[in-house]
């Protein structure tokens, strides 16, 4: 079944507008590597930090979110066709964390949102989710971090693991601990930590899928009142406006799984037995099932978008995606490394992998999916609260679409 809308010529020509400009303004080694986490250099790093900034100036780096914050004010149309052409055109797109925005949207005072989102949206500015402790990992409601007010500033200390991106930053942002006394999800404040501070201390981690994660060490880090985003008390539900748009709930316009693209076209291409591995209904049966899960996974995603973009109040649909999304994708690198056997393992210097070494790439990532970004456990256990199959119910948390009269 195609699911598939047709285009107006008038969204036709936004595409090739913006297809053109792509190809005269980003040069071609330029583009983003097979294994970013590992190839994405400081140079590259740094090249694009400058051309972020000449997207933006376009609109186009946060096409949907509002004009007096520094955002493109385009609709959803337009936004699929750039996350359609950036994707096409190999950009990157991790040089930036986005998640500060919602939060400060939906939680900042008018001065706040003043002060912190243009240089952010303009790419002036870089952001750092500051989430994960060493202690409790995916845990964020057992936050340990302390924030202790100081007259009219707040002195952080604490660590946290798992952190950034390539580059540098300019912000972490993400809870601390402000009333040890208070109950779980009324003790937390949700800070923007500028960098660089004095005792803060960012160190390399060297991990499986590369070494762009960070440890980072507060020792009375002092930062001023007005970089406490919403109350004293309310950094949960500040954090879970940021965790609702991680989580699946802001969807995506143009979900696309290269992985399986690779798969199908090498179980068509690939000699075996005097013709193709194809034709094995063994492995016809592996690649199909791959292929009805990520179709079924682009479908969840762009219906959340669909709803997002809709400003309609959404439960469980972005929770629905998310555990699809995980679940699914450790299923399709399962089939892919059945199917493809050590050809999966080459990695990117290897001459005979195939795909330039995607397929191992995604390998290493999918070691950690269960934990990325929350764990899928903490994922199913949203998810039953939001269909009422759990001894507790909840909501999902205020968006930039359901929260105010800001798109995004």
């Amino acid at each position: 079944m195609d699911f598939a809308l047709p285009y107006t010529e008038e969204q036709e020509r936004f595409r090739q507008e913006v297809r053109a400009w792509l190809a005269e303004n980003v040069d071609e080694d330029k583009r983003e590597p097979v294994d970013p986490e590992m190839d994405f250099t400081d140079e590259l790093g740094q090249y694009w930090r400058e051309k972020y900034r000449e997207i933006a100036a376009k609109g186009w780096l946060y096409p949907t979110f509002p004009t007096e914050y520094g955002g493109g004010g385009l609709t959803g149309d337009h936004e699929t066709i750039i996350d359609e052409e950036f994707s096409r055109a190999h950009i990157p797109s991790h040089v930036n964390n986005v998640l500060a925005v919602p939060a400060i949207l939906v939680w900042g005072t008018e001065e706040q949102k003043r002060k912190f989102l243009p240089a952010i949206m303009k790419a002036d500015q870089v952001c750092w989710q500051k989430f994960t402790e060493p202690h409790s990992g995916a845990d964020l409601a057992d936050y340990q971090s302390r924030a202790v007010r100081d007259g009219d500033d707040w002195l952080l200390t604490g660590s946290n693991v798992f952190i950034g991106a390539h580059g540098e930053t300019d912000w972490l942002f993400g809870p601390m601990l402000t009333d040890p006394d208070a109950p779980r999800h009324r003790n937390l404040g949700f800070f923007m930590i500028p960098v660089p501070s004095e005792g803060l201390q960012i160190n390399e981690m060297d991990l499986l899928i590369g070494h762009r994660k960070r440890a980072i060490f507060l020792d009375n880090v002092r930062v001023p009142a007005d970089h406490l985003i919403g109350g004293d008390h309310q950094g949960w539900q500040v954090a879970n406006t940021s965790l609702e748009q991680e989580h699946g709930g802001r969807g995506r316009a143009f979900p696309r799984d290269k992985v399986v693209d690779n798969l199908v076209t090498y179980v068509q291409e690939t000699k075996h037995d005097g013709g193709t591995l194809g034709s094995d209904p063994v492995v016809q049966q592996m690649t199909i099932d791959a292929v009805i899960d990520s179709h079924v996974d682009s479908l969840l995603a762009k219906r959340t978008y669909w709803m997002y973009q809709n400003r309609m109040q959404m439960s469980y649909e972005g929770n629905v995606a998310n555990v699809h999304n995980r679940e699914s994708d450790l299923r399709s690198a399962s089939r892919a490394r059945d199917v493809m056997g050590m050809y999966a393992l080459l990695g990117t210097k290897d001459p005979g992998a195939p795909y330039e070494g995607l397929q191992e790439v995604n390998q290493r990532g999918k070691a950690g999916q269960r934990h990325a970004g929350g764990s899928t456990n903490i994922a199913k256990v949203v998810l039953a609260r939001r269909i009422g199959i759990s001894r507790t119910q909840e909501r999902a948390a205020p968006t930039p679409s359901t929260a105010t009269s800001h798109g995004g």
